[in-house]
């Protein structure tokens, strides 16, 4: 690949324009959070929150930090940034051989959740691409409560494993549990080990579930935590640590000369699902310009709150860009992308 090369000016003014609208709302998490789930029930939030402090973001281009707004080594909540993070910790599983996507999770996982004839048939990879079905209750929510599970209208009752699609934290949190229990180990300190700290990342993340959600392994309790912040929890990771996730995969699992992560596993990362093409293993796909119209088709995206939380990965210009509590996310996308020009245009 040749080298892209980035109008500077332009990218500071962009920023800087950014970096003055934001979620001002969220200052107040408490309110804000309520407003913003439409739940009919279960609307008790159990899992930490933390206040937005202002916008903040880093953009990165050919593997260097280029630009930066607010404060990125702040740490901000990042609502379902975290299911493209759980996709990575997956990764890991799948490299150590312990993950097969297309087995049946009951087969390596038995509790409960994975038992019945529906749920027997639920692989991993239906779970890795939320078309899983499953129907449930897990740390005293059930799946039928989370009201974005139907803004997509693709979702469909009923049918097999792997024949609809909904954006439901219910049945993320039952990845994370599947995870856990098949690590044995809490997957923060999987992901801090084998990622965070050999990509350099800070020690202010952090990542939590529910107070409910706390399992015993081998004797020991352990937290496991949520896939999003739908109920508070997720992840809590400065925007500066985000993108360094970013420049991992957009370097095909590798940093420093180092192989954290397999290319094998980025690529069906970015896979489209069957039953919902601008979607991967938790990961959104541009190609078809769903849910970035008019941002570049080559774009991978984690996206939390409306894009609010936003880790951008674009590999034809080398480009990270991650943001939290910035307001009109597409205008930031579009507008960061012009600033980049790759050689092959």
């Amino acid at each position: 690949m040749g080298h892209v090369s980035v109008d500077q000016q332009q990218l500071e003014r962009t920023v800087r324009e950014f970096g003055a609208r934001w979620t001002r709302d969220a200052a107040d998490i408490e309110t804000y959070l309520a407003a913003q789930v439409s739940d009919a029930s279960h609307r008790e939030v159990v899992g930490p929150l933390r206040a937005a402090s202002g916008a903040s973001g880093v953009v990165r281009v050919g593997g260097r930090e280029v630009a930066a707004w607010g404060d990125p080594d702040v740490p901000e909540m990042a609502f379902s940034v975290t299911k493209s993070v759980v996709s990575v910790v997956a990764g890991l599983a799948f490299d150590d051989g312990l993950l097969v996507p297309d087995q049946p999770v009951h087969q390596v996982v038995d509790v409960p959740e994975f038992r019945g004839p529906h749920n027997e048939q639920i692989t991993w990879r239906h779970l890795l691409q939320q078309s899983s079905q499953w129907e449930g209750e897990l740390w005293g929510k059930p799946t039928s409560v989370d009201a974005q599970s139907f803004r997509e209208r693709t979702e469909v009752h009923g049918t097999p494993p792997g024949q609809g699609w909904a954006y439901n934290d219910v049945r993320m949190n039952l990845l994370a549990y599947a995870l856990t229990l098949l690590f044995r180990r809490s997957l923060p300190e999987v992901l801090r080990e084998r990622v965070m700290d050999p990509l350099g990342a800070s020690d202010r993340w952090s990542w939590h579930g529910y107070r409910t959600s706390v399992v015993d392994l081998d004797g020991r309790p352990v937290e496991v935590v949520s896939g999003g912040a739908h109920w508070g929890g997720g992840l809590i990771v400065p925007a500066r640590d985000l993108a360094l996730i970013g420049q991992l995969l957009l370097d095909r699992g590798t940093h420093a000369g180092t192989r954290l992560l397999s290319a094998e596993w980025v690529d069906q990362s970015w896979a489209p699902c069957p039953v919902k093409r601008e979607y991967g293993y938790l990961w959104w796909l541009n190609d078809e310009q769903v849910p970035w119209p008019g941002a570049p088709a080559t774009g991978r995206s984690a996206r939390g709150n409306g894009g609010r939380h936003l880790l951008w990965v674009d590999p034809a210009r080398e480009l990270v860009l991650a943001s939290h509590w910035t307001e009109e996310p597409l205008d930031l996308i579009r507008e960061a992308s012009r600033t980049v020009t790759s050689p092959t245009g």
